[in-house]
């Protein structure tokens, strides 16, 4: 089986577990974000096996939804009408998955459409990303704060994406901006990697309203 093929089956596996949080109705509020990630662990344990994460675990709710990956915020307990998101990256037989999804308990209608949106606007994104045959990091970094424009929103997030692969994958260094669909990364995101080989790559969409406290994500596989 190709890295391609290794990548997405990765990736199913992770929304597995998550669609079997759903089902087992986890996503509820009263907990705190600690607890929830904790039940979360436990799961992927015993549907996978699964101990390994390539990086940490996230889940935030409420204004905590804005705080983009590098921070970390303290942790909140869940609310009725509450919105939150996942960010896990875990490992299935040395091949890593990176995938992030926006819940919203209730029916808010600002959340209801925040959460809508991110997810249309990955597809959009994604889209265009295959229209193109040469493409910076920063310019497809632009492509997402305009998205974020576009859908009436603020992009939340440090980097729109990065490379994914086998664990462990080339390293994702700060400051290495090569590696990130980030401002400051000027190399084509279809060159070839070290090894010769077409680099994975992942999309990550953090859009946020800055004013009424909230945030929502969606990521997965790009390429």
């Amino acid at each position: 089986m190709d890295a391609k093929s290794r990548l997405i089956e990765a990736e199913q596996k992770a929304a597995q577990l998550f669609a079997t949080a759903e089902d087992r109705g986890l996503i509820t509020p009263g907990k705190t974000e600690r607890q929830l990630n904790e039940e979360m662990f436990d799961l992927a344990k015993e549907l996978f096996g699964i101990e390994k994460y390539w990086h940490k675990r996230i889940i935030r709710s409420g204004p905590n939804t804005l705080q983009p990956y590098n921070e970390n915020p303290p942790d909140l307990t869940i609310l009725a009408d509450d919105i939150l998101f996942f960010d896990f990256g875990p490992i299935f037989e040395d091949w890593e998955a990176d995938f992030g999804r926006t819940y919203v308990i209730g029916n808010d209608p600002v959340k209801q459409k925040l959460k809508n949106d991110i997810e249309t606007a990955w597809d959009e994104g994604k889209a265009w990303f295959h229209q193109q045959t040469r493409l910076t990091g920063a310019e497809f970094y632009e492509y997402a704060v305009d998205l974020a424009k576009k859908y009436g929103w603020t992009y939340g997030g440090e980097i729109a994406g990065h490379l994914i692969g086998q664990f462990p994958h080339e390293r994702l260094e700060k400051g290495n901006y090569g590696l990130y669909v980030h401002p400051e990364n000027h190399n084509d995101m279809f060159e070839l990697d070290a090894a010769g080989n077409p680099r994975n790559w992942i999309l990550e969409i953090h859009f946020v309203d800055k004013e009424r406290q909230i945030g929502g994500f969606f990521e997965q596989l790009l390429t």
